[in-house]
This record gives C-alpha cells, structure tokens and sequence, in this order.
C-alpha cells in the first residue's frame, strides 16, 4: 500500500511552506509518527511525521517551496524493515573493501606534455591531483599547480613578516537562501518602517528594590513554583498597569479606524534556533507572578524546541523584547506589527546616581519605547515610560498592594 504524505496548512492565509529539512534519507525505512521532515511557512517551523511503518521516497527537495497540499513524499508500507546479519554485513563490508570498483581505481599517469612541465618544474606527481580520464594528468592539472607554487612562494615572505608564515589567506564564502521565515520577517521589518511613523522614547530605571525582592524571595519561589522569579514577571505587570493607564498605547490602527484593546495579551520576543519568535501571554492582567513566569517558561521552551505553534504567536497588544541578556545597553526596537508600540529592556549596570543629595551606585537599566505617532502623542509614550519607572522602582507600592506584608502572599508562597 502506498501513503502520500502531503504538507498540512501551517494557518489560515499561508498558501506556500519551504523544505528546511529532511530527517531521513530517499529509500530509509521509517516508523509511524516519526518526524521526517521540517518545513517552514512565513512565520512557524512545523514538524512533518512518518503517517505510517513502511520505505519512504522523497519527492520534494530540500529548500524548494511548495503549495499546501502537495505531495511531500511517499510511505510504501509493503516493504518491511531489513534485518541484518552481524556476521554477514561484516563479511560484505570485507570483500567491498578488497574489491575495489573500477571507477575507484585512480591512474596517476601524465601526458606527454605534461610529463614536460612536471620536469622542468621540478613537480612532484604526487602533489597533482589529475582530471583526466581515470585520474589522468593533463597540461591544465600541472599549470595550476605551478601557479599555486608561484604564488605561494610569492607570498611567504609577507607571511613570513606578518608573523604567521604557515597560515594561508582565505577569501572562501558561503551563500546560503533565507529561509522562509527569515524572508518573511525582513518584508514585515521594513514594512514598519515604511508604513509607520516610528519614534522611540527613552528613560532609565533603579532596579534596585527588584533586585532586594528577588534575593530574599527567589529560592523560595523557584521551590514552591518550579520557575525562577525573574526580572520579566515585574517588567510584564508594570506594563500592564501602564497600558491600563494610558490605553492608546495598548491600541493600533486597522484603515481608518483605532482599535482598542479592553484585554492585555503581551508578546514576549524571544530568540530561537530558527530566529526571533514573539509568543503571547494572554490576559497578562488575570496572572499573578508565577502565572506569567510559568508561562514565559512554557513559551520560551517550545521555542527553544522548535514546537511552537502559529496560534500562540497569533495576536498580542503589545510587545516586551529583552536585549539585555544579550549584553545590549541601549538599542531601539522595532515595532511588532500590527500593534503600536514596543519596550525594549536592556543590560543592568551599576552606575553612579543621585538619592537625596547623595551619589550612590545603583543597578540601572535603560528603558526604550518605540511607538507608532499616527496614533499615540508624545504624552502617551512618555507618561507610559514615566509610569513603567514608577512601578518598577516602587513594587511593593504599585504590585504589592502598598505592605511588604503581602509580599508573599502575592507571589504565592
């Protein structure tokens, strides 16, 4: 029996996917519901599994797009799964090796008019690799091996000079397609940047409180909950309590009319093998801390796996991306599209600040929101930056209903 195993709709809209890859070989025996194949659409990886047990034959190659609905490969599922001889396999690989095929058998034998440059030149015949017929060696082999020869005695004393006289200079490159995913993501890129007017706005924040909250309360939560207390739970509720706020800033625009949102799904970008990916949170204003830090976790692992799915990067009314943890100071960030602003956090650095009069070194981080102005003033990204600094320096006020008392009752333990 034959199985045509053909490419399932990543999502609604996506019409055309990529071969990223093939996990078995053309003629491999594969079992039910093993991953064979990966494919990329515009804006997920998807795994392809074997439908059933049988020999497969590849029919699409890797890298080339084709339709939803093709036919990717096929699974003949009379043909049973070879069974080997120990013994056996090793007496063939024995006479396979001691019989050598004919077109292995490599006759370094020159031309006449090579055998003239080889004397002159004083070329040894076993540093020429032949390309004629059975290996032969043609006038064309040795004038490219002199050639080299000349130019690498050319170059040794330079080499020499320069102090690395074994090393060789090297102008290889390697071009490689984009992805469908990565093209894709260029096309929305500077598709913002086209269709929006784009600014960012700057502030900085003390993490200072943060960083006491966390020393005291974080092995505690990381036992009770089974995820780290982190830096993102605090970012993702001061958010929200900012877009609460000022609600233009948790909007964007579809034609000629303002959508606002009523509900907080916050993107969190994250980076994955295949890239950036910016899953959602969903109702981030009905978590508490270990709720959004479990499903940070939850997200940031199927990314990480490649397991992701369309649906959970679908939607988002505002996006957190984090380049701190790659060592970014400051950096301004591009707008998710189709949403209307960004906070782009960053490194923590103890820098010297005034407190009272006083100079004090303090952990602070700058904080970047871009933001698009054909819908959000001046007012709003600035008072939103102002309110996401207030929150963040005060928790206990702002996140823990004003007493150090219900520290831990908030964060569940």
């Amino acid at each position: 029996m034959i199985i045509k195993v053909k490419v399932p709709s990543p999502g609604e809209s996506i019409t055309e996917v990529e071969v990223a890859s093939w996990l078995v070989k053309d003629g491999d025996y594969v079992s039910r519901n093993q991953v064979i194949a990966e494919i990329d659409s515009d804006k997920a990886t998807l795994e392809i599994s074997a439908e059933e047990n049988g020999v497969i034959s590849l029919m699409a190659e890797k890298g080339k797009r084709i339709q939803v609905g093709d036919i990717i490969c096929i699974i003949d599922t009379s043909k049973k799964k070879p069974i080997y001889n120990n013994e056996n396999s090793k007496e063939l690989d024995f006479h396979e090796k001691k019989i050598p095929k004919e077109q292995d058998i490599i006759k370094k034998i020159p031309s006449p008019a090579s055998k003239k440059i080889l004397a002159e030149k004083n070329i040894s015949i076993e540093s020429i690799h032949g390309t004629g017929k059975q290996g032969r060696i043609t006038k064309k082999d040795c004038i490219i091996v002199e050639d080299s020869t000349t130019t690498a005695s050319y170059f040794s004393p330079i080499m020499e000079e320069w102090g690395n006289p074994q090393t060789s200079m090297s102008r290889a490159k390697k071009i490689t397609p984009l992805s469908s995913l990565r093209r894709k993501l260029s096309e929305r890129l500077v598709s913002v940047k086209n269709q929006t007017a784009m600014l960012t706005t700057f502030n900085e924040v003390d993490m200072q409180e943060i960083f006491i909250i966390r020393k005291k309360y974080k092995d505690i939560f990381k036992d009770k909950h089974g995820v780290n207390l982190g830096f993102m739970s605090f970012f993702t509720l001061s958010c929200v309590r900012a877009l609460k706020l000022y609600p233009d800033v948790n909007a964007m625009i579809s034609g000629s009319e303002k959508i606002n949102f009523e509900y907080y799904d916050i993107s969190i970008a994250i980076s994955g093998p295949k890239g950036l990916m910016v899953p959602v949170v969903r109702n981030a204003e009905n978590l508490s801390f270990r709720g959004i830090e479990q499903e940070i976790h939850r997200l940031s692992t199927r990314v990480r796996n490649g397991k992701i799915t369309i649906d959970e990067m679908t939607g988002g009314t505002f996006t957190i991306t984090n380049g701190g943890v790659f060592g970014s100071m400051l950096s301004t960030p591009i707008i998710n599209p189709p949403q209307s602003a960004i906070l782009g956090i960053h490194k923590i650095v103890e820098r010297p600040v005034v407190i009272n009069g006083s100079i004090e070194i303090r952990p602070i981080m700058y904080l970047a929101l871009s933001y698009d102005h054909r819908i959000i003033d001046g007012r709003e990204s600035v008072g939103f930056l102002v309110s996401v600094k207030e929150t963040i320096e005060n928790p206990i006020k702002f996140l823990m209903e004003g007493s150090e008392n219900n520290i831990r009752r908030i964060l569940e333990l």
